[in-house]
C-alpha cells in the first residue's frame, strides 16, 4: 500500500484527502492512481467497497489542476459515466470532497430529474460531467453539451452498464470524444461482452486485477429455508427484534413489494422506508440522507440499491427475495461489512429457489450456512429440479402471490400458504 502523499498530488487535493481522514491508499488506489496519473488507459477489476471511486476522481482532479486552457460552456474536460443516479450522486460527492480546495466545476446529468436545472448548469463553464448514458445522449441530441474537449473518459461499474443494456449508448458517447483521450474502465466482474467493449474503447490498457473473491471474510452469511410468504413475514419480524441489528437493507424483488413491505414495517412500529426506481430522485435522496443520519433503521430496496450506495452503518442485509443472478447477491451483501466492520447477510430461500441458490454458491465458491430458528422450522425442502411455471394470479409481492398479510381491525392476517407465485427475471429492466 502507498500513502497519498507518495502520489505527488496537487497540494489542494492532498489536503482535502487528509481532511477526509485518509492517509493510506487501498490496494486498488495504490495500483490505479499512479498509472492514471501517467496518462495510461486502465482496466481495473475490483469488488465494491474497495475505494475505486477515488482511484479515478483523484487523477481527474490532478489532471484539471494542470489545465492551461479555460473551462468552456457545456464542454467538459472529464466525463464520468455511471449506470445509476445513485452512483452518479456518490461520485459527484467524492469530487466535491476531494476537490473542495480547488476551483472545479462539477455537474450531474441523470434521468429522473427535471431538465431545467441541468440545462442551466450546462450554460456555465464546466470541468467534470458525471452522467448516466440515457440522459447524456438526450442532451447531446438537443445540442446542449459538446464532448469534443473530453480528454479523460471514465466508465464506472461498466459491467452494470452492460447488464442494463447501455452498450450501444456507451459506444455512441465514446465516439463523440477525441480519439486521443485517456480512458479508465472500472468493473467488479469481467466477461466477453466487457472484453469486446474494452477492446473498442481503450488503447493498450494496463490491466489491474485485484482480489477476485466475490465475498468478504467479515460478512457472516446464512440462509433460512422458508415455506411461503407468511413464513417469511413471521421470520423477518423475529429477526428485527435482534438488538445487534442496528440498520438493515431488506431486498425485495419488485418495486411494489418494496413499497408494501415498507408500509407493513412502519405499521409495526419500525422506522422504515422504501427505495426503488419509481421514486422521484428528490425522495430517493431524502431517504438515503435519513438512513445516513440514523433516522431510519430499515431500508426496503430493489436492486437499485445494490451498487453504488455507501451506507457504512448497515449491520445487516436481508434478502427477503433471493436474487436471480449470483452477481447481484454479491453486490447486495456488500452493502454491509463496510470499512472493515463486521456484517451479517441473511437470505430467505423458498423451496423453488434451489437453482438460484446453487448458482450463487457456485459463483462465490462457498456454501451458505443453513440456519433454523426453533419455532420457525420449514416444512418443505428445497426442490432440486427446475420448478414448473405457474399461472400468474393477482398482484406480485416479492416473488409470490400477494394476498396478505392484510390489515383488518388493526391487525395483519397472514395469507394461506398455498397462495404463491414465482417471480420472473428482471434482467435488463430498469428498477
Amino acid at each position: 500500500m502507498s500513502n497519498f502523499d507518495d502520489f505527488n498530488l496537487h497540494p489542494g487535493i492532498l489536503k482535502a484527502v487528509q481532511q477526509c481522514g485518509y492517509t493510506t491508499a487501498t490496494p486498488i488506489q495504490s495500483e490505479a492512481i499512479p498509472k492514471a496519473l501517467n496518462g495510461l488507459d486502465i482496466i481495473a477489476s475490483a469488488n465494491t467497497g474497495t475505494g475505486k471511486t477515488a482511484s479515478f476522481v483523484l487523477p481527474a482532479l490532478q489532471h484539471l489542476s494542470k489545465r492551461r486552457s479555460k473551462r468552456q460552456y457545456g464542454k467538459p474536460s472529464v466525463l464520468i459515466l455511471t449506470p445509476t443516479r445513485e452512483l452518479a450522486n456518490q461520485v459527484s460527492e467524492a469530487i466535491r470532497n476531494y476537490g473542495k480546495n480547488m476551483r472545479v466545476s462539477n455537474i450531474i446529468l441523470v434521468g429522473g430529474m427535471p431538465y431545467g436545472p441541468q440545462l442551466k448548469s450546462l450554460s456555465r463553464p464546466v470541468d467534470i460531467v458525471v452522467a448516466t448514458p440515457g440522459r447524456l445522449l438526450d442532451l447531446i441530441d438537443r445540442r446542449r453539451i459538446d464532448l469534443s474537449n473530453v480528454n479523460m473518459l471514465v466508465l464506472d461499474e461498466a459491467d452494470r452498464m452492460l447488464d442494463m443494456g447501455f452498450v450501444d449508448e456507451v459506444n455512441k458517447i465514446a465516439a463523440l470524444t477525441p480519439d486521443d483521450r485517456q480512458t479508465l474502465l472500472f468493473t467488479a466482474t469481467w466477461d466477453d461482452k466487457l472484453a469486446k467493449l474494452a477492446h473498442r474503447l481503450l488503447k493498450e490498457p494496463e490491466r489491474i486485477q485485484m482480489e477476485t473473491e466475490p465475498t468478504q471474510d467479515n460478512i457472516e452469511q446464512r440462509l433460512h429455508i422458508v415455506d411461503n410468504l407468511a413464513h417469511k413475514n413471521r421470520l423477518l419480524e423475529h429477526l428485527l427484534d435482534d438488538d445487534e441489528l442496528t440498520q438493515a437493507i431488506i431486498f425485495s424483488a419488485t418495486k411494489v413489494g418494496a413499497d408494501e413491505l415498507a408500509d407493513e414495517l412502519r405499521f409495526q412500529g419500525h422506522a422504515a422506508a422504501a427505495l426503488h426506481g419509481d421514486m422521484k430522485q428528490a425522495a430517493r435522496n431524502r431517504t438515503l440522507m435519513n438512513m445516513r443520519r440514523g433516522k431510519l433503521r430499515l431500508l426496503v430496496a430493489t436492486d437499485v440499491a445494490a451498487r453504488g450506495i455507501d451506507l457504512t452503518s448497515v449491520s445487516h442485509v436481508i434478502n427477503f427475495d433471493l436474487p436471480r443472478f449470483a452477481e447481484d447477491y454479491v453486490h447486495r451483501i456488500g452493502r454491509t461489512g463496510r470499512a472493515g466492520a463486521l456484517g451479517t447477510a441473511i437470505s430467505f430461500v423458498l423451496p423453488d429457489d434451489a437453482l438460484h441458490l446453487a448458482r450463487i454458491e457456485r459463483y462465490t465458491g462457498q456454501r451458505v450456512d443453513r440456519h433454523v430458528i426453533p419455532g420457525f422450522e420449514p416444512t418443505r425442502r428445497l426442490q432440486r429440479s427446475q420448478p414448473k411455471k405457474r399461472q400468474s394470479r393477482g398482484k406480485n409481492y416479492g416473488g409470490q402471490q400477494r394476498n396478505g398479510p392484510k390489515r383488518k381491525g388493526g391487525r395483519y392476517q397472514q395469507p394461506a400458504p398455498h397462495h404463491q407465485k414465482r417471480q420472473g427475471s428482471t434482467a435488463g429492466k430498469k428498477i
